[in-house]
């Protein structure tokens, strides 16, 4: 067996089970490591570099898909021969070229990383095998275009279950990803929409319905949520919304302005709202909010959800659920689109919820993030007296907004990284052709680091913004 040295860069671009697959595949590719050699187990791996073994596990996946190794069940791993392989070189780059970083970025605030360290991957290994030995020919073969009726089933299932959703397995359609999913819509839906959307707001969505030849109207929120009155002077036939936590500012609807919505959708045929319910799953106060689609009477809500958030971002499952009129649309003038989800992929996510596995991991991941919440919102209480606090109760990440109107974004950002801080200004998801008329506001996310880390970066953000001289 062949003892590996990989160096690991904690704080570097790229994930570590990225590094560690990176190296492996540049030794086997160089000849350093060669046909029939050895690989060590995921434990001794794991404990040599001190990473997770999950991490390792993610890396030895991708080269097995890839065809670099091999699993021999009850021996080990081993390299492949690599003749007739297909690989693509990386182009050098002189060194010239290289920019240096401006500033090294230790703690990544971001509001988009989730913490997949405590992803069961050997379950979903497990999974994976027997989905294959099991279902071998039936899943080579070209599925449902609206995804797997079995993955479905599981979904409306667990939307009724969880989200209070009403909807029948045949109004689901499955696809790679929300931005997938948000194209498919528009072509339901027809040319010559104009959509009202939250700003600020998730931008890829802005984009997508742009690049499709909508009309967007930038509807300003209020404490509630998108504001109705504008709504209605936008003469929007379409709403884009996330009632149960708004992104990027993290309002949560109330009920209140919720029928509003519904009833401004109920006033005009042709009127729909696209509930966009990206993270619902982690709410750690009070109960969990039915979703909007639960109270709609007349089939006016679109709603959409995702597992990139809950499981992991390399999922890219997401799922749409249709109102009775569109899914008739979708029937006779979309249904031609081939499913853009994998059928192993599907079998696998719908067997992983199936067995109970979906739920514990949500429920660990739910723990995992709340003492993660708690533990920053505690931290962030020494700068009450300089800023407000919002968003906290809910999502992944929580917002600071100057109580000094002289203070920019700019300004909070760049003393930020230059204690190795990275933040998100509220800038940055706004469309362009809003007024600014916001305080400096900066989005502070969790989830992508440890609590270690979360405390030393807190520790940097006090000196980067409350000290007189910063270091």
């Amino acid at each position: 067996m062949r003892e590996l040295t990989i160096p690991i860069e904690v704080n570097g671009k790229e994930h570590i089970y990225e590094q560690i697959y990176q190296y492996i595949k540049k030794e086997i590719i160089e000849g350093s490591l060669s046909e029939g050699d050895r690989l060590p187990s995921t434990r001794a791996l794991s404990e040599h570099l001190e990473v997770a073994r999950s991490t390792v596990g993610l890396a030895y996946d991708q080269l097995l898909s890839e065809g670099y190794i091999e699993s021999v069940p009850y021996k080990g791993y081993y390299v492949c021969r690599l003749e007739g392989m297909l690989y693509l070189e990386q182009p050098e780059t002189k060194k010239e070229e290289k920019k240096p970083l401006r500033q090294t970025v230790r703690y990544d605030f971001s509001p988009n990383a989730v913490d997949v360290s405590s992803f069961p991957m050997s379950v979903w290994q497990k999974i994976n095998k027997e989905v294959l030995s099991e279902h071998y020919n039936e899943i080579l073969e070209l599925g449902d275009p609206k995804g797997d009726p079995g993955l479905r089933r599981t979904i409306c299932q667990y939307l009724h279950s969880f989200r209070g959703v009403k909807c029948r397995e045949e109004q689901i359609i499955v696809g790679a990803g929300n931005d997938y999913l948000l194209m498919l819509l528009g072509v339901i839906l027809g040319e010559g929409r104009k959509l009202a959307i939250e700003n600020p707001t998730y931008l890829r969505a802005y984009r997508i319905f742009s690049s499709i030849g909508y009309k967007i109207s930038a509807i300003p929120l209020d404490e509630n949520g998108m504001q109705v009155p504008a709504l209605r002077e936008s003469a929007a036939d379409t709403a884009y919304i996330m009632p149960s936590h708004q992104f990027p500012t993290g309002v949560i609807m109330p009920i209140g302005r919720r029928m509003e919505l519904l009833n401004w959708a109920n006033e005009k045929e042709e009127r729909f709202l696209i509930e966009d319910d990206y993270d619902s799953e982690f709410r750690y106060r009070g109960k969990p909010i039915p979703s909007l689609q639960s109270v709609d009477k007349r089939g006016r809500v679109i709603y959409v959800g995702t597992f990139s958030k809950s499981i992991a971002p390399a999922i890219r499952v997401s799922y749409m659920v249709l109102p009775q009129e569109l899914l008739e649309r979708y029937e006779k003038n979309c249904s031609f689109f081939s499913s853009s989800v994998s059928r192993i992929q599907q079998n696998v996510l719908a067997e992983f919820i199936r067995g109970g596995h979906y739920e514990r991991y949500l429920n660990k991941m739910r723990k995992l993030y709340r003492n993660k919440h708690n533990q920053l919102c505690r931290l962030l209480e020494v700068f009450e007296e300089r800023f407000e606090i919002y968003g906290e109760g809910a999502g992944l990440h929580v917002l600071l907004v100057s109580k000094d109107p002289l203070v920019t974004e700019e300004e909070l950002v760049e003393k930020a990284n230059k204690t190795g801080c990275k933040v998100y200004g509220l800038s940055s998801y706004r469309i362009e052709q809003a007024i600014q008329d916001w305080r400096a506001t900066v989005l502070i996310g969790y989830a992508g680091l440890t609590e270690r880390e979360i405390e030393e970066g807190v520790a940097a953000l006090k000196r980067a913004w409350l000290l007189e001289e910063n270091e």
